[in-house]
């Protein structure tokens, strides 16, 4: 595989593996040397600064000595042949303790010191003694000053190089998912015409990236939704409106058929017409569903008033609860003015309060109550519309809102509908930037609930 992923993630594995390792490597050199190596070098260390001091010593004596003792912060003293102290404090370490090495060096503990005694000799053939003072670290010294010292600059450079490393990679993984969530986001919502732009034209070497596959994968997948949508609902339109046609003159022969028809078939004749007036009632219902669906957003918005909507719509729904022995009861604590299309919320009001209707219980009630609730500092007008019927399964209340779903399985005449009013009044209520969704009541029967932003008072 060949992919971005794969060639990135290869060249950050190598590029940290080599940089730890090398880092490692160096801190263990410094940290656990070898016992050959530190002695090599301890001992270079010290009969190159035995010499420089006796020579600093024989060009300016004692003053000299210091002066060399102080500019490398050491602890040094210079003694004769026999050990007698001719520069720097005194030393009382072992006398001439026996020789750690060939060429003389030796190291002794005195008191709270160590002390390094290095035989050196002038150019004259004198001998010297060259000590060096150090105090040795103590054991509760702690652990990481060491490690720090040891580990620096080489570990913070490969701490810097992996977290820039890391972040470029974030980068480069998380921008084109941040887009196509994004847009994953939009198409959920009902836009269809949505797509993530490709920002340029990969290279060669990136021919198969996997996010430029995706996207690509995505555009061409939201643009297949789109051609189906748009194919769906061309085919609802074209078949509602030839429908028409054919219902009409229907009508024209049933109105000939009654003229000549016997007195034993008036029954049948109204069957018929009223079947054909349901038909008619489906159809538009279907082309005012469609041609809403294609509507993003409404351009004759006009202030109103929810309270004097529905009190123009209660007389319309206490005739059609008379038929059923209930009632409608209707109350608002303000008037609710929001920004609408009078039409399109009068129709999908209309729909919820006659799906309430036919579904309560007869001698029952439909409440519809009208309140203003805030929320994150923005007013919304809430419209609840509740019912005493039997209540909706818990695993069908989001499915109420499709077209042509209907909780009634067997679709009986006694409920009547189509399955369509609700979803008509999902999308004029989006429409109007609002929401719709519905609950049971604790005491039985359904609520449906529409919220609308408010206008602000200046607007009204």
């Amino acid at each position: 595989m060949r992919g971005l992923f794969l060639k990135i993630f290869a060249i950050f594995w190598v590029a940290q593996s080599l940089i730890f390792l090398i880092s490692t490597a160096l801190i263990l050199r410094h940290r656990h040397p070898s016992p050959r190596g530190a002695f090599e070098g301890l001992s270079e260390l010290l009969h190159n600064e035995a010499g420089d001091s006796l020579a600093a010593y024989q060009s300016g004596g004692c003053s000299a000595f210091a002066a060399y003792a102080t500019a490398h912060n050491q602890h040094l003293s210079l003694e004769d042949a026999n050990g007698e102290t001719l520069c720097g404090s005194p030393v009382q370490i072992p006398a001439h303790p026996d020789s750690d090495s060939e060429d003389g060096m030796a190291g002794a503990r005195a008191g709270s010191q160590y002390v390094w005694r290095v035989p050196v000799q002038s150019a004259q053939g004198s001998r010297f003694y060259f000590l060096l003072s150090r105090t040795p670290v103590p054991d509760d010294h702690p652990w990481y000053v060491d490690m720090l010292h040891f580990a620096f600059p080489q570990l913070f450079v490969a701490i810097a190089i992996g977290g820039l490393t890391t972040y470029v990679l974030v980068l480069i993984f998380t921008r084109p998912l941040v887009r196509l969530r994004r847009a994953a986001r939009e198409l959920a919502q009902g836009n269809l015409k949505t797509r993530v732009k490709v920002t340029a034209k990969p290279s060669k070497a990136l021919q198969e990236d996997e996010f430029v596959a995706l996207v690509h994968d995505f555009n061409h997948m939201a643009g297949r939704l789109e051609s189906l949508v748009d194919a769906q609902q061309l085919l609802l339109r074209d078949v509602s409106h030839e429908l028409r046609s054919p219902l009409a003159r229907l009508s024209v022969a049933l109105e000939l058929a009654r003229e000549d028809a016997a007195p034993e078939m008036t029954a049948h004749l109204t069957r018929i017409e009223r079947e054909a007036a349901k038909l008619n009632q489906l159809i538009g219902q279907l082309l005012t569903l469609s041609s809403m669906e294609a509507l993003e957003r409404t351009d004759n918005f006009q202030p109103l008033s929810l309270r004097n909507l529905i009190q123009e719509m209660i007389p319309d729904a206490e005739y059609e609860a008379q038929q059923r022995q209930s009632f409608v009861a209707f109350s608002a604590s303000e008037d609710g003015f929001i920004a609408g299309n009078r039409e399109l919320l009068y129709r999908a009001i209309e729909n919820v309060v006659r799906n309430a209707v036919r579904y309560t219980e007869p001698g029952s009630g439909v409440e519809i109550r009208l309140k203003a609730s805030g929320t994150n500092g923005r007013r919304t007008a809430v419209l609840e519309v509740s019912d005493h019927g039997p209540g909706i399964p818990e695993d069908e209340i989001k499915d109420i809102f499709r077209p042509f779903y209907r909780v009634d399985r067997a679709r009986s005449t006694e409920t009547g509908g189509f399955g369509v009013g609700l979803a008509i009044a999902e999308r004029a209520v989006k429409l109007h930037g609002g929401e719709l969704h519905a609950e049971n009541r604790p005491g039985g029967g359904a609520v449906v609930q529409m919220c609308f932003p408010l206008l602000n008072e200046k607007t009204v």
